[in-house]
Order: structure tokens, then sequence, then C-alpha cells
């Protein structure tokens, strides 16, 4: 039975000036006016991880409107704003000026707000040991992304955050954890969860970030019927400030995107109405042009415009096919029993290409076996930036043909392939600089020219009936086969058990499963740390409760898809926490297949 907030205060003043470990006696669920709290992990000592809270707020209290809840895009985008404006409030309330916007990637949910808090921090904020007197929850970046965090339905509001409890050296500050919890956790609530505290300004702003997530799904779900894979809106702003700062270029040379009059395509949105954009269509496309004239940056956006973005991020109506994956070589990644045959055969010493393994794969097969995983996995578009694949994969040219015999040379390169994939139904978006044997087989050839897309389709053939190459085509008749492989160990849990492998997310870069780690850096389409911190929890869980050596790697993610629609994020979690966004199914088998561990099959 739930205790009062008033009995909470009371243990706290108990307990002041013990040792830390009496924080212990809190743990428990306390009543306050208009919302539970409940106390789910007391850290060990001061600089341990800090403590686990939620509050649960009913929607009486709550009072944010029906049509904020009606769809799942927009209690998503609910939920994604309530976290970023809790976390920005937390943020400054715990640390102080300047702190609780991180690189600004909130926005403007709760900054006002937060700044207005900072002159009165008062005994809350006061200094103390480890992590004493932080309030704080995920801060999101630019991708309005599924979390647990903050969960919101009809009936209310769930926010989990993490309270770093007061001490001194190991001693408990009693009066200032009453004053922490009982003072500056109620005021938190009501200012970051209530609707009903929402200025004016804030409320538009709730209701734009709710409408941009809106527009975008009703873009992404358009873009089949239109016959393209992505659209790029005229007026984006797709240049970014740093390779480490996500938020859109705002000085400088800024050039706004405007698509060539003979790709434009207009669609009409649920709140923008009719907007207007380049679409790139189905098939082969290229993107040239001459080196920083903004090639890659194109591709980046097209890349992440398979998440919604904030308002004023730039990329709101950048949208791409859910099933569109960046594709690179990657040296040194382990690969075990794919079925790269389409693309290399004829290794030396009789090595078995159609069931491939490797514990240090070289750019060539990492390559080839990032595609094949990711078609396994439900890819229809590929995305290939020249400047990060291996060259012999991508192209050999005439005069290696004529210096290298095709029978000596195990590689098909991408150019001999890349139409047969386009004739099954995957798509090519590729960035070229100084292939131009590509003009051959594109559909689409967009040149970038001082970050500005010109159409130069029909000039690309032109040129390529002028200057023919000479180089015999090497493809032959095969069409792409997919292994079936069924995992029957991953090899690193006992069955039953999702506690007995610890997991950790370092970043966006890498995913540690006991002893084992997983190198992440270059599925570049993770975009959130959460989102490791999901797919860690999620493959323990596969482990755990999904294999039963029969089941196929897109079986078994499709298995954990319907488990969390059921259940929601928190169905591979150990214990409740907030710190989950939701990863595409294609990314959860990308982080699988880099598992050294794995044990596979081919299916009967």
């Amino acid at each position: 039975m739930a205790s009062t907030h008033n009995e909470l205060a009371s243990i706290l003043r108990r307990i002041d000036h013990r040792g830390y470990k009496a924080y212990q006696d809190i743990r428990g669920q306390y009543r306050f006016p208009g919302f539970d709290l409940y106390v789910d992990h007391v850290q060990a000592d001061p600089f341990a991880p800090p403590s686990r809270f939620r509050v649960r707020i009913p929607q009486s209290v709550a009072g944010f409107p029906a049509w904020s809840l009606a769809t799942p895009t927009r209690r998503v985008a609910l939920s994604d704003f309530l976290t970023r404006r809790f976390s920005a409030l937390a943020a400054a309330l715990s640390r102080g000026r300047g702190q609780g916007q991180g690189q600004g990637q909130g926005q403007g949910q709760g900054r006002d707000r937060a700044q207005g808090w900072e002159q009165g921090r008062g005994q809350a904020a006061a200094a103390g040991t480890g992590k004493s007197g932080r309030i704080s929850m995920a801060r999101p970046g630019q991708e309005i992304l599924a979390r647990n965090s903050v969960l919101v339905d009809a009936n209310g509001v769930e926010a989990r955050f993490t309270v770093g409890l007061p001490a001194a050296g190991r001693t408990i500050l009693g009066g200032v954890a009453e004053d922490l919890i009982c003072g500056a956790v109620p005021k938190l609530v009501r200012e970051a969860l209530v609707f009903a505290s929402l200025s004016a300004t804030e409320a538009a702003s709730l209701e734009r970030h709710i409408r941009a997530a809106e527009d975008a799904d009703a873009l992404r779900a358009a873009l089949p019927g239109l016959g393209i894979v992505a659209f790029v809106a005229n007026g984006a702003i797709l240049p970014r400030r740093s390779g480490v700062d996500e938020r859109p270029l705002d000085r400088g040379n800024v050039v706004p995107f405007v698509s060539p009059p003979s790709l434009e395509v207009e669609v009409t949105l649920p709140n923008r109405g009719a907007v207007r954009g380049m679409g790139i269509p189905r098939g082969v496309t290229l993107i040239v042009g001459g080196g920083y004239h903004g090639k890659s940056t194109l591709l980046r956006a097209i890349e992440r415009g398979v998440y919604n973005h904030i308002p004023g991020d730039g990329r709101e109506l950048v949208v791409t096919s859910p099933f569109a994956v960046k594709i690179r070589a990657e040296d040194g990644r382990a690969v075990t029993e794919d079925d790269i045959s389409f693309f290399i055969t004829n290794l030396p010493f009789g090595a078995d290409t159609r069931r491939f393994s490797t514990e240090n794969a070289s750019g060539s097969t990492s390559q080839a076996a990032n595609i094949v995983e990711a078609i396994e996995a439900g890819a229809k578009v590929l995305l290939v930036d020249e400047d990060t694949s291996a060259t012999n994969f991508m192209i050999r040219d005439r005069r290696m043909q004529a210096l290298v015999a095709k029978d000596r040379e195990p590689i098909t390169p991408f150019i001999d392939r890349v139409r047969s994939l386009a004739d099954d139904g995957i798509s090519t978006v590729l960035v070229l600089g100084g292939s131009g044997d590509y003009l051959d087989v594109a559909d689409t050839v967009i040149m970038m020219d001082e970050y500005r897309p010109v159409d130069v389709t029909a000039r690309a053939r032109e040129v390529a009936a002028r200057f023919p190459t000479g180089r015999r085509f090497e493809g032959g008749n095969e069409r792409l086969r997919v292994a079936r492989r069924v995992p029957v160990s991953l090899g690193f849990a006992r069955v039953g058990d999702r506690r007995s492998t610890k997991t950790k997310a370092r970043g966006t870069d890498a995913i540690v499963l006991g002893h084992e780690e997983i190198d992440l850096r270059n599925v570049e389409q993770v975009a959130d740390p959460g989102q490791t911190r999901f797919i860690a929890d999620a493959l323990r869980y596969l482990e755990a409760r999904l294999l039963d050596g029969k089941a196929t790697i897109p079986e078994l993610i499709e298995r954990l898809e319907r488990e969390v629609e059921a259940h929601g994020m928190d169905v591979v979690a150990p214990y409740v926490h907030g710190d989950y966004c939701l990863a595409r199914p294609i990314e959860i088998a990308a982080a699988l297949n880099r598992l050294r561990t794995i044990e596979v099959r081919a299916a009967r």
C-alpha cells in the first residue's frame, strides 16, 4: 500500500546524517497531491549510477487534450516533447545556468522556463558528493523517436528519471533530500508534465511538434504510391553545424534546398497542405558533383530521413523509405554463414562463399555481407557513398579487366549487380565522385552544384554514349540469393534468465554483452544512445526468451516486434527504467550479425 508524501519526508528526516545505505528505506510508492511517486531503485553510494524514480499522473490531472493522444504518431510525438521539456527543466534545476540545454537540441521545449529556475534552485541543487542533487532524464537529439522515458495514453502520464541522492561523503543529507524529493520533484512534475502549466507559446510548440511528426509519417507513407524512395522538401536545410553537432547550420553560406523541376513532386499533407520537393525515383540513382558541393550532405539527410525530425531542424520534410539502409565497407567485422556468392565466388583454397564465415572480413567481403544481411532484414533501398566503399567491390575498369582475367578475380563488382538488384525491387542511391562507369547503369543522375541539385540524367547518357568505357559486363544472369540462417545460440546468456548477462551501451558506437562487444560504429543509422541500449537488451531477450533453434533471423526479429508492440519496450528490460528509444528491426539485425559468438545453421 502506498505511503504519503509526508511519510516520505518523515523517513528522510529520520535518516539524516546516517550512513548512505539507510537511503534504502525510501524504496516504495508514495502518494503526492496529483501524482504517485515510485522509488524503484536506490543507489548503493553517491558515486554509483543514480537512483531510479517514476511518477504517474492521471490524465484527469495531466490534462493533455484528446487530439494529442488520438493516434500512435501523436502519442510518440507527445512523449518525445515531454521528454525534452522534463530533461531541460531538470537539468537547469539540478546543474545551473547553461547546463540544461546541452547542444540546444531540445529546441524551445522548456528552455525559457528552465532559465527562470536557475536563479532560485536553492538547497535542491546544493553541492554534495558524487551525483548529489542531480535530477536527470534522457536528453533527445534532433529525431522524434519512440521513447520509454515518458509514457502517455488516455489514462495518464508516466515519467521515468534518475535522482542523485544527496550526501556529504557517504553521510546522508536528509534535509537536502527532503527539499529535492518533496519540493523540487513535485514542482518539476507540475511544470513539465501538466498541460495546464504550459504557456500559450509552449502549447503552440507542442502542437507544432506533433503536427511535424504527423506530416512526416504521412509523407513517408505516400512514397510508394509516388514511385519514389525519398523526398527532400524545397526549403530544407541539409548541412549540419559540425560532425558532432546535428543542429542545422545557421551561419555562413546556408543554401536552402530547391528541387530540379524535372524531379519535383507535390504531396498534400494533413497539416501543412501541399508541399513540393525532390522525389528520388525507384531504381538506380547517382548523386554526383565536385568535392565539397554537398553530395554526402544530401545522402546523410536521406539516411536520417528514416526518422522524423523536430521543428526547426531543417529536415522536417526530408523523408525516406523505412526500409532504407546505409551500406559501407567494414574491415575487420565478423561474418557468420552469409551467402555472399552473388558478389564473391571462387576464393583461393576453395572457401565456400555460399556459407561464408570469417573473424576478420576484408573491405569487399564486409561490404558484400552488409548488403546481403540488410536485404535479409528487409532492406529495399541501399544508400552507398563511394568514399566509404571498397574500391575493388564497386568497380573493375577495362584496364584491370585486361590485366586480371575474370577467372582469377573472385569479385563481381557492384556495378555489374546493381541493375539486377533494381529488377528485384532493391533500389540504390549512390554518391559518386570518380567512377564514371556507373553512368551506364543509372536511371537518374543528380549533380550537386554548390549545394543545389541539378538533374543531369540526359547529359549523363550523352556522356556515356560519347565516351564508352570499353569494360565488359561481368554479372551474368544470377539473381541474389539470401541465405535462410537459423541462430542456434547467441553465445552469451543462460536460457530463461534475462538478468544473467550484463549489458552496456557505449553511446551509439558499441554494445557490451557480458564479455562480448559489438562494434556499431559503422551501423550509421543508429541515431540515439537509447536505441543502442534497447538493442543490447533486445538481444539478451532474444537469447533468453525467443530463440528456439528453428526460427530464422527475420522470423526472430518479427517475433520481437510483436512482443514490443503488445507489451511495449519494457518487455526486454531487466528492470524498470526510462533509457530506451525504439530501434528499427534492420539495426537490431545488424547488431545480431556482428555478434562474434553467434552460432547459426542453414534452415531446413
